[in-house]
């Protein structure tokens, strides 16, 4: 089955998760839908289909050279992003690794400006400057996507304590937020992530650090280079934090469990650490050419993709073929009317190297301003040093 084309058979409850992941492990057992709105669940079939059509775009626009540097696209992971993002609330942060489109877009992005940041184009969301890797959307606080493997659970850790800090020593009440840190399983074994595994046992902090599992990092197996690959949620109890293991490959799935676990953590402040059991059908990147698995094992999970699962889900309320035709159609034409409109934003200039430096002019740097989906405005800061005991002047 291409990834462009989704059946609407549901797979068996009992269809066991191949040794991916070290050990054959059972597909936890399906969640009811009765509870939840067909609108809604509508909602979550169009945010996946535009997801997998604006990546689809993605690899042809990288193998016609339009986009450069690294590409990994979230073919067949859609499924975390809108389910996760269904979960949480708009005031709580979210931070992510490099495999970061499906996020951008189930966050709200819009499909232009996170196309014209592919393209290296000054209407993107970092004005170009910061390309596949690096989707920031300060206005959904969505926090970037980060190259450096690992790095961003240090920064979302960071951002659980600034939110819990805010909360309740600057305002005085209870902590109210809770930030979701997404990673890899190849940044598993990352020193920083332990360490931010530590502080937020530590510390209390409100922050939900969920391991995207595909079971392959850049191309070797989980079980290979990890210890309890098979269940990685048993790393959670060093560090004094509840571990969870979710069918990442069913939205419903995804969104109820993770709702449950937002608002404990709410509640309690306490951190969660999420073994997410998905499985991406490309290739680590563009230049990968996956042969370090079967194509018997690929054909498997693409049987069980999330789009249709559901799809499924939604075929008894009505929700036809041509329905799901239809919406195919309008997301194809927004997807083809962003990279058009990508391709005639201008290309990054030079001189934006020297720009958003430092918020104000200061020497050869021209100060900083708002990218255009958040305004274009020049940025200014009211800071302008302390006096001797510390005070702002």
């Amino acid at each position: 089955m291409s990834s462009t084309e989704h059946s609407s058979k549901a797979p068996s409850a009992t269809t066991p998760v191949p040794s991916v992941y070290g050990t054959p492990t059972p597909v936890p057992a399906r969640r009811a839908t009765a509870g939840v709105d067909s609108a809604v669940l509508g909602g979550w079939l169009r945010e996946m289909v535009l997801i997998r059509e604006f990546e689809l775009r993605c690899m042809q626009a990288y193998q016609d050279k339009k986009i450069g540097g690294f590409c990994h696209v979230y073919i067949g992971q859609e499924a975390v992003a809108v389910g996760c993002t269904a979960a949480v609330e708009a005031k709580d942060p979210i931070v992510t690794a490099y495999r970061d489109h499906g996020h951008a877009l189930a966050r709200g992005m819009s499909s232009r400006h996170c196309m014209a940041e592919m393209f290296g184009r000054i209407g993107g969301c970092a004005k170009g400057k910061g390309g596949s890797m690096h989707m920031f959307d300060r206005a959904n606080n969505l926090f970037g996507g980060h190259g450096i493997v690992g790095a961003q659970i240090p920064l979302g850790v960071g951002l659980a304590f600034g939110t819990k800090y805010e909360d309740e020593v600057i305002a005085g009440g209870t902590s109210n937020r809770v930030t979701l840190a997404f990673l890899g399983d190849g940044a598993l074994n990352q020193g920083s992530v332990h360490e931010a595994m530590n502080l937020a046992g530590l510390y209390d902090l409100p922050v939900i650090i969920i391991c995207e599992n595909n079971g392959y990092s850049m191309g070797t197996a989980i079980s290979r280079g990890t210890t309890m690959g098979h269940d990685i949620s048993a790393k959670a109890g060093a560090y004094g934090m509840e571990g969870v293991v979710i069918d990442g490959m069913d939205v419903i799935e995804v969104q109820g469990a993770m709702k449950e676990l937002v608002d404990r953590v709410r509640s309690t402040c306490r951190p969660v650490f999420v073994d997410m059991r998905t499985y991406r059908y490309k290739g680590h990147s563009m230049s990968d050419p996956r042969k370090y698995r079967t194509r018997d094992e690929e054909e498997h999970y693409e049987g069980d993709c999330p789009i249709a699962r559901l799809r499924a889900h939604l075929e008894p309320r009505g929700f036809s073929a041509d329905a799901f035709k239809s919406m195919q159609r309008e997301i194809r034409a927004e997807v083809r009317e962003a990279v058009e409109w990508a391709e005639q934003s201008p290309v990054t200039p030079t001189s934006e190297l020297y720009r958003d430096v430092y918020v104000e002019r200061w020497g050869p740097y021209s100060g900083s301003s708002q990218p255009e989906m958040l305004g274009g405005a020049e940025n200014t800061s009211e800071f302008k040093g302390c006096n001797p005991d510390g005070e702002m002047l």
